[in-house]
């Protein structure tokens, strides 16, 4: 081995997302490939102000590839949410040598790294996170594996929900972004979806919806509910005592960040994992790593926050025409 070129610390923040081990794993490899010291930096910001800081070889990934969640462990910090928080990061990091901290979550964990790098800490940052958020990529490490599984716990659903003649209204992860609603709206041939970005709360025409549905013949419908619109047990319900049709709630919940990753986000996370340190090795500073019209890239991080992000139009109508009867 040749002489070290730096220390590279890597950490996951946020909610867990599968992939997240992938993308590690890339970072430590491909790092010491390349010359670098890596250091896993166990629960997140929390750790790193707890110094639970630790040298990475080869064989601390192996066998990771495969598990969704975060074997570095993922936590809250609300002292590193204060800029006094933020200096002891940026002073613990300088102590131990660390010139380059990678990221791997979401938008809140990225305007931490963000607000790191004004003491100094130069970051790198690999969007991890189920719900696709993020405005400057097209694809979010965990997303593929969350929305096939919620897809395939709907077709479950729906199954007992033909059995029943029933409405089912699933409630799907994504917190205040309706991707992974509008995703399974469309795989799962959902009657209706709700999401944050478009659901204009007019429940009456909802209901006018359902009864006519029945009306027309459909014995059972599904309605994919988002989690930034919520309430499902309550909408249902009220779509019970409105249409006299038997109704259940399911809210699919954390079952969706767990699993073995997809093949899609295996590949991704570790492509962007690699590329986290070809930024680094030429040179650059501060960026975020990105997938854009068919390539991984990387971008400013400031310019990436001033980007905007919103749901597909055309896939929304998409959804709504492939859920309606036409006779």
């Amino acid at each position: 081995m040749g002489e070290c070129k730096g220390k590279i610390a890597v950490l996951t923040s946020g909610g867990d997302a599968p992939g997240m081990n992938a993308a590690v794993r890339a970072v430590v490899r491909t790092g010491i490939a390349k010359g670098y010291e890596v250091y896993g930096i166990r629960r997140g910001y929390n750790g790193l102000l707890n110094k639970e800081i630790s040298k990475m070889t080869f064989h601390d990934v192996s066998e990771k590839l495969q598990h969704g969640g975060t074997f570095l462990f993922t936590a809250r910090s609300a002292e590193f949410g204060e800029d006094a928080g933020k200096q002891k990061a940026a002073g613990i990091c300088k102590e131990l040598g660390i010139e380059t901290l990678i990221v791997i979550g979401g938008d809140g964990s990225f305007k931490g790294a963000r607000d790191l790098s004004k003491y100094g800490v130069n970051i790198v940052g690999i969007p991890g996170t189920i719900d696709l958020d993020i405005a400057y990529t097209e694809y979010t490490i965990g997303f593929d594996t969350a929305v096939n599984t919620a897809m395939e716990a709907i077709d479950r659903i729906r199954e007992t929900s033909n059995s029943h003649e029933r409405v089912s209204v699933v409630e799907v992860m994504g917190r205040s972004a309706g991707y992974i609603a509008l995703w399974c709206s469309i795989a799962n041939g959902a009657e209706q979806i709700l999401i944050p970005e478009k659901f204009d709360n007019d429940y009456d025409r909802l209901m006018g919806i359902i009864k006519s549905n029945r009306e027309a013949g459909m014995t059972h419908q599904v309605i994919v509910n988002a989690e930034g619109i919520g309430h499902s047990y309550g909408l249902a319900k009220r779509i019970e005592e409105e249409t006299g049709i038997e109704t259940r709630a399911t809210i699919l919940g954390h079952m969706q960040r767990g699993g073995s990753p997809t093949a899609r986000d295996r590949v991704y996370a570790s492509v962007m994992g690699a590329y986290a340190i070809d930024v680094i090795e030429q040179g650059k500073k501060n960026r975020l790593i990105g997938y854009k019209n068919g390539r991984v890239y990387d971008v400013d991080v400031d310019e990436a926050f001033a980007m905007t992000k919103d749901i597909n139009d055309y896939e929304y109508e998409v959804a709504g025409i492939l859920g309606t009867r036409c006779e």
